[in-house]
């Protein structure tokens, strides 16, 4: 649960929203986004940042109050470190490079307040805060060999005499099914026929 908090709070910047001057006079409004995603505590140390998508519809029940259906894909850095491993049991032993990646998904149900109403204003204040389903996935990998057979296809107008290629070799994979909050907050500035909406870090 600690885990999945640390990587909710991480994300970070969405960008822009179709939407009317007045996004409150909209039943309806669609949420799409990527930004960074600056990982904290031992999440930076064994994963590093990464960046994030986020898809969501908005359900105006009135021009303060807001009901948030939002999926998310948080996709952080790749971290190399290694290991001494030994070709026999009990042998000699060299260091060896392993990589850990750490994708996560989520499906959020938030309820969103904007204090002012949205009415008229350039720029409107607005916070989120909800819970949800995380799913999150690590995968540690090592560079290996792979032999492949000779190979052609016209379709692909490939032809590969065989032989032995550089693979990466998965050791290990877990992932876990968690409960998440998330809380945020952010500016909804109006442009035009369209609006813009910067979000803090949850």
């Amino acid at each position: 649960m600690r885990t999945m908090k640390w990587f909710v709070i991480a994300a970070v910047l969405f960008a822009a929203i179709p939407a009317s001057a007045q996004v409150d006079e909209k039943k309806v409004n669609v949420n799409v986004g990527v930004g960074y995603t600056f990982a904290l505590s031992d999440v930076r140390t064994y994963l590093g940042d990464g960046w994030n998508l986020g898809l969501g519809l908005t359900f105006n029940v009135n021009p303060k109050v807001g009901f948030q259906v939002e999926y998310g894909y948080t996709d952080l850095g790749n971290k190399d470190f290694q290991i001494p491993v030994s070709g026999t049991p009990g042998g000699a032993t060299t260091n060896q490079t392993f990589t850990a990646h750490g994708p996560m998904h989520n499906l959020d149900f938030n309820l969103l307040f904007r204090p002012t109403g949205g009415k008229g204003a350039k720029a409107s204040p607005y916070i989120v805060a909800g819970g949800g389903y995380y799913h999150r996935s690590i995968e540690v990998t090592t560079p290996a060999v792979g032999y492949v057979p000779p190979y052609c296809n016209p379709w692909y107008y490939v032809c590969y005499p065989g032989g032995f290629i550089p693979v990466d070799k998965v050791v290990g994979h877990r992932s876990s099914d968690d409960f998440g909050i998330d809380v945020g907050g952010g500016v909804d500035v109006k442009m035009g026929d369209s609006a813009i909406l910067f979000f803090a870090p949850r």
